[in-house]
């Protein structure tokens, strides 16, 4: 099938008795959540599901344009699945928000972003002794679109990395899928990286520890499916090329986007400022 999505998890046969070579599945629940980590062992095994070696947590919850109860203990299984991923080492990182502001299914990174507490610049201007000088030092930005900058974002974050020098890269992004019931009930974590816009084939350069030098760890939730995929998951055959096609959203695409973007700007920065707790973050925020 040639179906469209940036989920590792659809492209793995959930049914199949054994998994291809050079590709693992772990499956692990709590109370907030599912999660599904798939881990690519080589690139050869990458190759065959169009995925680079690494690994790709999937964690599964209920509508996220919903609110939550157990809001805090989904913040405290996601912040642990992205310290999972960037090490404890890495005190601090640049977090990069993708996509459009004005658009609002690509407008989770830039949401993000407002809410992601930048940390960098009180060490310089506080005095001594004041407890904010204690927290890791992090960077946010949200560097827009080729169509609104002229500049590839991948640009301005190399050029970023080369004069803050993080320890690591957060991207977020929204993504595609191919299964209708992901949509903004799915988040997916790597330490891949991400190449923006290849899920809805607008493919732009790639954030990777290759590319700019420092581990990237790529947040993300599917708030697309393009209408070519689902007609062929529904009926098994590729619709005829010459139809046009269309992106599907939810209805409710604004709430998810603000929703999911609290929760994971939350969750962010629980990652990389561990001592705080979520009450310190919403006081913060």
């Amino acid at each position: 099938m040639s179906i469209r999505t940036d989920l590792a998890v659809e492209m793995i046969d959930e049914d199949a008795a054994s998994l291809p070579k050079g590709i693992k599945r772990k499956l692990r629940k709590s109370s907030a959540c599912s999660i599904t980590e798939i881990i690519v062992t080589d690139d050869a095994a990458g190759a065959r599901i169009g995925k680079r070696k690494g690994r790709y947590i999937t964690i599964e919850t209920d509508r996220l344009s919903a609110s939550p109860q157990d809001f805090d203990e989904q913040v405290e299984n996601i912040a642990a699945e992205i310290v999972s991923l960037k090490g404890e080492d890495r005190k601090t990182a640049l977090v990069a928000g993708l996509g459009n502001s004005d658009i609002t299914p690509d407008a989770l990174g830039p949401l993000v972003i407002s809410q992601v507490i930048a940390t960098r610049h009180l060490h310089d201007e506080l005095p001594e002794g004041h407890p904010m000088r204690s927290l890791n030092k992090v960077s946010a930005i949200s560097p827009g679109v080729l169509g609104q900058t002229g500049i590839e974002a991948a640009e301005v974050i190399r050029s970023l990395c080369e004069t803050v020098k993080p320890d690591c890269v957060i991207v977020i992004d929204a993504l595609a899928c191919s299964d209708i019931s992901r949509l903004g009930s799915t988040i997916q974590l790597t330490d891949t990286g991400i190449a923006p816009g290849s899920g809805v084939q607008n493919r732009r350069r790639e954030f990777t520890k290759e590319t700019l030098g420092i581990p990237v760890i790529a947040v993300g939730v599917p708030t697309v499916v393009d209408m070519h995929t689902i007609v062929e998951n529904i009926t098994g055959n590729p619709p005829d090329k010459h139809l046009p096609n269309m992106m599907v959203t939810p209805r409710d695409v604004d709430k998810l986007i603000e929703r999911t973007a609290r929760l994971l700007a939350f969750s962010i920065n629980k990652a990389v400022q561990p001592e705080l707790t979520v009450e310190d973050i919403t006081a913060l925020s």
